[in-house]
């Protein structure tokens, strides 16, 4: 069993924090580019990347294992694109990534319903609490939707049996070439797609580069290989409680480069949804408490 690492606690906050700041980036990009070509050219840049790090590992893949990865990418490409959607028309970069983690808490019970894996009692505590949460966002408008958090919620929907594949096709390959098939996948989706619907820029602009590879090449590639990296130095209950940190930083990071705030009651959904997560992985908590009070812990 693996030791408690601060090293690893260390590169897991980066891991939260470089997937907070793409939010930051991929709003940037959406100013010039539209949202389908945007995410498309994002994951396909950032899958041919981390492809550069994993020949060996994709040359060494059964066809099985290519029509696996091929499965999660065209559902974590869906996902996406209806992130990208409720990103492109989102007003508060804040409340749609704490909407967006719901999807964590999905995963229970999604993967009770569909491969009746065994369900923790906390995890259905924690249903219920993030969907008053959600509830209480859409109180905004009088119990009306708004279009942004619809779209995130059902990706988060998607987003959770994209985990749930994610983690079962892990455990028979290699990660890195699993996750470099599965970007490039979302990729190749979002630009055909896009080709089918939407305007494309005429030209490049400066900015739209810079952002774009920001958004490709920090945001998405060196968070993956460095989520990966850093969960095989401890153990995925550690893991799973510090990656929870993200829409805390998503929050805190549009508010002081965006200048966002949030209403009394945007808070208090956010604040329900913060505690859901905190529920469903309450056993993690509690295991990340007393590995923290280690003090053997190693660097």
């Amino acid at each position: 069993m693996k030791a408690h690492s601060l090293k690893a606690d260390i590169l897991l906050i980066i891991v939260t924090l470089l997937a907070a700041v793409s939010w930051m980036f991929s709003k940037e990009s959406l100013a010039e580019m539209p949202p389908l070509l945007f995410i498309g050219t994002r994951f396909l840049l950032a899958g041919v990347f981390i492809a550069l790090f994993s020949k060996r590992s994709l040359t060494g893949l059964s066809s099985a294992q290519w029509l696996t990865s091929a499965k999660v990418g065209t559902l974590f490409g869906m996902s996406m694109c209806l992130w990208i959607f409720g990103l492109f028309y989102s007003k508060n970069l804040g409340e749609g990534a704490f909407i967006t983690s719901i999807a964590s808490i999905l995963v229970a019970p999604v993967s009770y319903f569909i491969f009746k894996d065994k369900i923790d009692r906390s995890n259905w505590i924690a249903l219920p609490t993030a969907l008053i949460g959600l509830a209480l966002l859409s109180l905004e408008n009088g119990f009306k939707p708004e279009a942004s958090q619809l779209f995130f919620f059902a990706a988060a929907i998607i987003l959770s049996l994209t985990f749930i594949l994610n983690g079962r096709a892990a455990a028979n390959m290699s990660a890195s070439a699993l996750t470099a098939i599965s970007l490039s996948f979302v990729g190749v989706m979002g630009i055909v797609i896009s080709a089918f619907i939407e305007i494309w820029p005429q030209q490049a602009t400066g900015s739209m580069v810079q952002w774009l590879l920001l958004s490709a090449i920090i945001g998405t590639s060196a968070r993956f290989l460095l989520q990966t990296y850093a969960q095989g130095l401890t153990t995925p209950s550690h893991a799973a409680v510090i990656m929870i940190l993200e829409p805390v930083w998503t929050a805190l990071i549009a508010a002081a480069w965006f200048d966002e705030r949030m209403t009394g009651l945007q808070a208090s959904g956010c604040g329900l949804i913060f505690a859901a997560l905190l529920i469903n992985r309450w056993s993690n908590v509690r295991i990340w408490l007393k590995n923290i009070g280690l003090k053997s812990a190693k660097f």
